[in-house]
């Protein structure tokens, strides 16, 4: 249970982080600018839930069974797994709290812009296609929380499908709240993005110093067996 409660918090931190929350504000527009009914927009955002968690489901899947099925990996995880969760909890501590940086570029934006106008025409399938693009525009907040948080979570859980869904639905739940809230009035919406936007800043400096302290922690008790 504790293991799908991160994996839920995760994905939800991802989706309210800055860069993936500008690609969701576009998704939210696609869909409440495409349907004319809230069962549509719910369905349209369901169908972009759909396809998030498909990626993140399928990239999760390669990811875990090739950790364990290769015995080599699987050998190095079983022995280091702990003696290297310590540093990578607090690299990826200190990458939510912006102290280390990694320019990846405005990958979600530029597909954005050139995806959105074709996507619009194809009607509720192009809310899945919306979703599995921007699943794959990794920017370093979701990268580190899917690639470092995710996978190390996911693989001491013995867990290639379950833990990597559960992450999915919890990064395209804000974007289905955001697209039913846009049916009734887009200035709420405008209200509830800005209290997301503070929201954010303080999970995700929270999230980043029980990283930190957990990192800290692990280092403390692992890294002197290894020395």
């Amino acid at each position: 249970m504790m293991g799908m409660g991160m994996a839920l918090w995760f994905g939800i931190l991802t989706s309210i982080s800055p860069c993936p929350l500008a690609t969701n504000i576009v998704a939210v527009s696609y869909i409440g600018s495409q349907m004319s009914t809230q069962r549509g927009v719910f369905m349209a955002g369901v169908l972009y839930m759909s396809g998030r968690m498909l990626t993140y489901t399928v990239l999760g899947a390669i990811l875990v069974s090739s950790a364990q099925s290769v015995p080599a990996v699987a050998n190095f995880l079983q022995k280091y797994m702990n003696i290297l969760l310590g540093p990578l909890l607090i690299l990826i501590g200190l990458v939510l709290l912006d102290i280390i940086k990694f320019n990846m570029g405005d990958s979600a934006g530029m597909i954005a812009n050139k995806l959105q106008s074709r996507i619009k025409q194809s009607g509720l399938p192009g809310a899945c296609v919306l979703g599995i693009i921007f699943a794959l525009s990794f920017c370093p907040v979701s990268a580190a929380l899917f690639f470092g948080s995710l996978f190390s979570v996911a693989v001491k859980n013995d867990s290639r499908i379950i833990l990597p869904s559960i992450y999915g639905i919890g990064t395209a739940l804000p974007v289905l709240a955001f697209a039913i809230l846009m049916r009734f009035s887009a200035r709420i919406v405008s209200k509830v993005y800005n209290k997301v936007s503070v929201f954010e800043t303080w999970a995700r400096r929270v999230t980043a110093t029980v990283f930190i302290i957990a990192g800290v922690y692990y280092c403390a008790i692992y890294l002197p067996e290894a020395l």
